[in-house]
């Protein structure tokens, strides 16, 4: 399996903070927090520039699925960067300002309509936990770390966020998280449903690449209402959504990339799909 540079050229894609990078690389867009020197911790600069980051991957017409990581070698994402705390948390003012920032940035891909994916290796804490869960598909290395550090600097964490967790791993396993502020390991991760696989550090990105190609591989109209059904269903909503969620499975019906399929499948050949 290739690394992103290797399936063709990358292309970056400008951001509003240059530790907040975004790269296309053939149908996969990365998205990478690279802030290696404090652990890939976010500033408050790096929170409000992922939102656009996010926008301008699945603007991408080529993109069909988003990987998110952590630059270098230690960390997926350690947190928020707590130096800068004393600033810009210095009261529940600066601190409204600064959760409606987290919830901007973890909304930009919770409700992304392509798939996103985190890949985590190392530390994968606090506002870090936060990115992974709004992802739809989490996988980590083998020496993954987690936790949820909250209640131990005294930090509230926007609602939204702690849905996200939630719906990861259920109620009871959340509010223990919360409550205890404790680090687990990715095996415990794995067994709790927070993550869908675990693997060697060594193989960490080769799997993560070839998830992301199998699903750009695969009609991204069918995958855009799946997500967008699952979501609803998740949020208790499907009967205020159903007009919409039906809109995008009779899109799937009336696609071009239908036609393909099924031509596919008894031509016994991949379909190539166009997302129209």
């Amino acid at each position: 399996m290739m690394k992103p540079a290797e399936l063709v050229e990358t292309l970056s894609l400008p951001t509003t903070d240059p530790r907040i990078r975004a790269e296309v690389a053939g149908s996969i867009g990365l998205l990478v927090v690279d802030n290696p020197t404090r652990r890939n911790a976010v500033s408050l600069d790096m929170w409000k520039a992922i939102p656009g980051a996010v926008a301008a991957l699945v603007a991408h017409p080529n993109v069909r699925a988003i990987l998110l990581r952590g630059a270098g070698d230690l960390a997926f994402v350690s947190g928020a960067d707590i130096s800068e705390f004393a600033t810009v948390r210095r009261d529940a003012a600066s601190a409204r300002a600064y959760e409606t920032s987290n919830a901007e940035a973890f909304a930009a891909l919770r409700h992304a309509p392509k798939p996103t994916i985190a890949m985590i290796r190392g530390f994968c804490l606090g506002g870090g936990m936060g990115l992974a869960v709004a992802c739809d598909l989490r996988i980590a290395s083998d020496e993954a770390i987690f936790g949820i550090p909250a209640a131990r600097l005294g930090v509230g964490y926007p609602p939204d966020c702690i849905g996200d967790v939630v719906a990861a791993v259920g109620p009871q396993r959340a509010k223990e998280l919360f409550f205890t502020a404790r680090r687990m390991s990715a095996a415990e991760a794995l067994s709790i449903g927070l993550l869908t696989a675990v693997h060697p550090v060594e193989a960490l990105e080769n799997e993560a690449i070839d998830l992301a190609t199998t699903i750009a591989a695969n009609a991204p109209l069918t995958i855009r209402a799946a997500k967008a059904a699952i979501d609803a269903v998740v949020d208790g909503a499907v009967a205020q959504r159903r007009d919409t969620l039906v809109a995008m499975t009779d899109a799937c019906f009336a696609s071009a990339d239908f036609a393909e399929g099924r031509t596919a499948f008894l031509e016994k050949r991949d379909a190539k799909f166009h997302g129209r």
